[in-house]
């Protein structure tokens, strides 16, 4: 993606960040993705016409997530390793699948999805050079610097988990290094749980104009 367009002040690339559509593309999400240079999808995505979607707004880098089991995703990697903008990032869908990937055991329940993980990770040899790892899964947004790396996760921009917020985020890449923000969506319409997608802990809630894969 070394051809991106920069939009940003300043020589900054914006790279949109989303995960977890799980079929589900909010009108919210593409207002909060319009305009950026690139888009990564952190997996779970939920349809190829998710992936079409964000294509017209910019390149779209993707992963495949668990919940990605259909013909259309085989093609998609579990781990891409890019350069946008001249930094270099790593993204999965799940952190652990990136543990194993390293050939490193799963973490325990007290450092799961929590500092000490990000902090373990970010010690290892094999990211010297990389400046971002992208993840999704938890459904939970966070944004944090261990080891010299930046752990992004947007959250989810598709059913709602349990109280957990509507999601993306915005990566921005410039001189001074990335620094990522995450942009909470106000999701309009009524809460409602599709027939196809019981998934306990998921609502499907949508407002006018979502690209809904089912």
């Amino acid at each position: 993606m070394g051809s991106t367009r920069r939009r940003g002040s300043a020589g900054t690339l914006i790279v949109g960040v989303i995960s977890d559509t799980h079929g589900l593309l909010r009108p919210e999400a593409l207002a909060a993705l319009e305009g950026v240079d690139a888009i990564v999808h952190a997996g779970d995505i939920g349809g190829a016409g998710i992936l079409d979607a964000l294509r017209r707004i910019a390149p779209v880098v993707a992963v495949r997530g668990n919940n990605d089991r259909d013909a259309w995703a085989a093609s998609l990697p579990e781990i891409a390793k890019t350069e946008i903008g001249g930094t270099r990032i790593w993204v999965v869908h799940d952190l652990n699948s990136l543990r194993a990937h390293l050939g490193r055991r799963g973490p325990s329940p007290a450092t799961a999805c929590g500092a000490h993980e990000h902090a373990e990770l970010g010690k290892d040899a094999a990211f010297a050079g990389v400046a971002v790892v992208i993840s999704g899964h938890s459904h939970n947004p966070r944004v944090e610097r261990r080891g010299g790396l930046l752990f992004l996760n947007p959250g989810s921009a598709g059913p709602r988990r349990f109280r957990l917020p509507i999601a993306v985020a915005r990566l921005h890449l410039g001189p001074a290094g990335p620094r990522a923000e995450i942009v909470e969506l106000a999701v309009t319409g009524p809460a409602r749980r599709s027939a196809a997608r019981r998934r306990r802990g998921l609502d499907g809630a949508r407002g006018p104009g979502a690209v809904s894969v089912r």
